[in-house]
């Protein structure tokens, strides 16, 4: 875990969590939750996560679940994104963007619901990859992850261990908004 504490200019800690495939993420540090002797850490992307989407005219677009990272359809993508000074990063848990990102016009933000749990994405770019139209897609909503801090090393919690932990954690983190 590379973790830099908070400053006198009050910049949020970073961690480098890494995935049970070896992929690192680099993320803000946003809770640190105890539970049974272990400590959970609640933390936000560094860098902007994003989302590809097979997008079929005259349907709702589709998420792509799981993608290798050597995927064609990737290597695309970075060429797309480096035309907007953008690089695509394949990081642990998501696929994120690295550079800056134009502000939205709030009222030219073109929202769309595209998940059962009624999501909300922007899109950033879409491309075409062997007649087949893909987007990446920013998830309007605050995009967290999960993992477990030992020995100065963050794991990200995944499967039925996220499974198990999830509501314990969102009971804590409830328990913590009422004592405010």
């Amino acid at each position: 875990m590379t973790a830099s504490g908070p400053s006198n200019s009050g910049e949020v800690p970073t961690v480098v969590v890494r995935d049970s495939k070896g992929s690192d993420l680099l993320c803000f540090l946003e809770q640190l939750i105890p539970i049974d002797d272990c400590d959970y850490a609640l933390l936000t992307p560094v860098d902007t996560p994003v989302s590809l989407f097979l997008l079929v005219e005259g349907n709702d677009p589709e998420l792509i679940e799981t993608i290798d990272s050597s995927e064609p359809i990737l290597s695309v993508a970075d060429v797309v994104l480096q035309e907007h000074d953008l690089t695509l990063v394949r990081s642990a848990v998501t696929l994120t963007i690295s550079g800056e990102l134009d502000e939205p016009d709030p009222e030219e933000l073109e929202e769309e619901n595209i998940d059962d749990d009624s999501e909300t994405y922007e899109l950033l770019v879409s491309f075409r990859v062997e007649d087949k139209e893909y987007g990446l897609y920013i998830p309007l909503d605050p995009f967290f992850v999960v993992a477990r801090l030992k020995d100065g090393q963050a794991t990200l919690v995944e499967g039925e261990e996220f499974e198990l932990i999830q509501p314990r954690i969102e009971s804590e983190l409830e328990e913590r908004e009422l004592s405010d």
